[in-house]
């Protein structure tokens, strides 16, 4: 595999980087965190070099981000040094980021005016599915363009889709932080219910997580919940812009959501009570300080 360009080491962007030099892919970086770049390039043995990003795009064919939002990912690409200003014709610009389907195809509309290829490829699993390389990635885009970057995927994730054309990644990022986040929080409400109505909630989840009831929602924020554990794999202000991408692009299309609308407005709550940093499982202090009860566990 040729070496590729890489932009946005947070949460997500730092591991998926290891996973890629520890494949043996030399990755040009570029953060807003040097010192983040600067410690992948020690633990890398030189497969992982920090520099600016028209060098990334002048040096690389492949070139990937994942960022906090679409207006970000626009400035990287096209603002002062942006990456698409050295891009060579036929390269392909992959995107992980959480965005619109409109703001996919404006990203790839402006590309396609100066050759370059373009997939909105947004990823689900949070920080373990990044760490541990089993990312779930749901791309848009053309069959060339998902097969050229399938072996890079291949890497960071444990199945990559390809949906349909350009934005169908977005759109199905979108279903699925609205299936999510809604399950966190209807898991904290009802244990915010169980521990008010003086049960065990660790006794609760032993008893139903093997039945209908049972998620991986409730397997990895249950334990987090009760250890009153809430260091952020995806934190609520993340979450929050993407649920708001959703209602967006709902109220485009004429779909109403009730249900995602009250989940933002939670976020909102969570929001000015000090929370917005928390993980998403935080949405439980929500359910919390409504019925004056902690959800913890019982000693």
């Amino acid at each position: 595999m040729e070496k590729v360009g890489f932009i946005g080491l947070g949460i997500m962007g730092k591991p998926m980087v290891t996973n890629l030099y520890k494949a043996g892919v030399e990755v040009l970086v570029n953060d807003i965190n040097e010192s983040i770049a600067k410690e992948l390039e020690k633990a890398s043995n030189g497969l992982v070099k920090l520099t600016d990003k028209e060098t990334i795009g002048a040096s690389c064919k492949i070139v990937m981000c994942i960022l906090p939002t679409a207006d970000i990912v626009d400035n990287v690409l096209f603002g002062e040094g942006g990456v698409a200003k050295k891009m060579a014709a036929g390269s392909l610009f992959t995107d992980f980021s959480s965005e619109t389907a409109g703001q996919s195809k404006d990203h790839a509309e402006k590309l396609a005016k100066l050759g370059v290829r373009f997939i909105d490829a947004p990823v689900s699993g949070g920080e373990p599915g990044a760490i541990n390389g089993t990312l779930s990635i749901m791309a848009g885009g053309s069959e060339k363009d998902f097969d050229d970057m399938k072996p890079y995927f291949d890497i960071m994730g444990g199945s990559a889709v390809l949906i349909g054309p350009t934005g169908s990644g977005s759109v199905t990022k979108l279903v699925n932080q609205a299936i999510v986040n809604l399950n966190i929080a209807t898991v904290g409400e009802a244990f915010t219910f169980a521990a008010k109505a003086g049960v065990d909630p660790q006794k609760v989840f032993d008893a139903i997580k093997g039945g209908l009831a049972g998620s991986r929602v409730l397997t990895d924020k249950i334990p987090k919940i009760l250890n009153r554990d809430f260091k952020a794999g995806g934190t609520i202000k993340v979450n929050s812009k993407d649920i708001k991408n959703v209602l967006d692009t709902a109220h485009q299309i004429d779909v109403p959501m009730p249900l995602t609308a009250i989940l933002y407005e939670i976020q909102q709550s969570c929001k000015v009570a000090g929370g917005i940093m928390d993980d998403h499982c935080g949405y439980v202090k929500f359910f919390e300080r409504l019925a004056g009860v902690e959800v913890k566990k019982v000693d």
